[in-house]
């Protein structure tokens, strides 16, 4: 069973999803509590391997509400958990031009916070003024066969 946290809606407008995996991550105890309050905004955020391991970058949690000064930094980098044929797997794919790790879902699994992460490749304008027009398209045959 698992509770949807934060969804990075943008992701699909601005890139072309092609392989999907889930990793754990490796948070404080604020930010847990904060992430259980629905205080993550995943937008702007991406993915990095450095060093052989994966970091989630750019990923804002908001503070917790009832902490002190042990609060947590909102945008800090956090390390994301997999295993070393994953990393592996995407290092390989990674390489290819134009490709990159975007999160597409924060959720919290049996009880542990998980990030779903995509590896995609960048839209070009073109291709999304393409995608709204088929929305549309889609969208307004859904309403005709209501219609019927």
């Amino acid at each position: 069973m698992q509770e949807l946290i934060a969804r990075n809606k943008k992701a699909y407008h601005d890139y072309h999803v092609l392989d999907e995996i889930e990793a754990g991550i490796v948070l404080l105890g604020t930010e847990v509590k904060a992430i259980r309050e629905h205080r993550v905004n995943l937008k702007d955020s991406f993915a990095r391997v450095q060093g052989g391991e994966v970091w989630l970058e750019n990923c804002h949690i908001g503070a917790y509400k009832h902490g002190n000064r042990e609060n947590h930094a909102p945008r800090r980098r956090r390390k994301l958990l997999l295993h070393r044929r994953e990393i592996n797997k995407i290092l390989g794919k990674a390489k290819q031009k134009g490709l990159t790790l975007v999160p597409l879902a924060l959720y919290f699994k049996n009880g542990k916070a998980k990030v779903r992460l995509a590896l995609a490749r960048g839209k070009k304008t073109y291709d999304k003024r393409e995608a709204k027009r088929k929305k549309i398209v889609e969208r307004e045959i859904q309403a005709l066969l209501k219609g019927r």
